[in-house]
């Protein structure tokens, strides 16, 4: 678990709140929620939902501020291929796939897994990919001010899997850029040949 505690995540007001309108739910599907296999069916899911959200309760600014270090080193910073699991906004169902993260520091670094815990945080949230994208690099932006932030994401869509469409193997890229990877247009390759290499 990331740094968030299972008091924090499973608040019992909020479990038993959950749990009343899911087992109502189930009722609402032609579901009989007292039968043995769904007798603790509310409360998973409502554990589950509250997992899958517990972003809301993390400021991930805060997180590359709890290690950021003063560094004269100038070059590409890249963390790739960091899961991600978030929840559509629209529907309620997963996606999921993989960030790419690069910044090139301006006089201050953040430790590695601080970036992926970003991520994280950002994603355990409902959402939609676009803003995700986005969210990722102003938050980077904003607590180290580097010369640049670049974020692609790479995810499938259960929305578009399970329902509506039904196309299996679609995937759908994103992608955000600040500063010198806007500008300079060498700087953008050389990230989008190093997450793809």
């Amino acid at each position: 678990m990331n740094n968030y505690s299972k008091e924090e995540i499973f608040r019992p007001e909020t479990i038993e709140k959950l749990s009343y309108h899911y087992k109502e739910i189930l009722s609402l599907l032609g579901e009989d929620p007292s039968r043995e296999g769904l007798l603790k069916t509310p409360e998973r899911v409502a554990k589950a939902m509250s997992f899958m959200t517990c972003g809301y309760d993390q400021d991930p600014k805060e997180i590359l501020l709890s290690a950021k270090f003063h560094e004269d080193y100038k070059q590409m910073v890249i963390v790739k291929d960091i899961e991600l699991y978030s929840l559509c906004e629209h529907h309620m169902l997963p996606f999921y796939g993989k960030a790419h993260v690069a910044y090139i520091p301006n006089g201050y670094i953040t430790g590695l897994s601080k970036i992926a815990r970003v991520v994280e945080a950002f994603a355990r949230r409902l959402q939609v990919q676009e803003r995700l994208t986005v969210q990722i690099r102003d938050c980077i932006q904003e607590a180290l001010n580097p010369m640049g932030v670049a974020v692609v994401i790479e995810a499938s869509h259960m929305c578009m899997q399970m329902r509506g469409v039904q196309k299996q193997n679609s995937q759908t890229t994103t992608s955000a850029f600040t500063g010198v990877f806007m500008t300079q247009m060498r700087t953008r390759e050389e990230f989008i040949h190093l997450i793809q290499s």
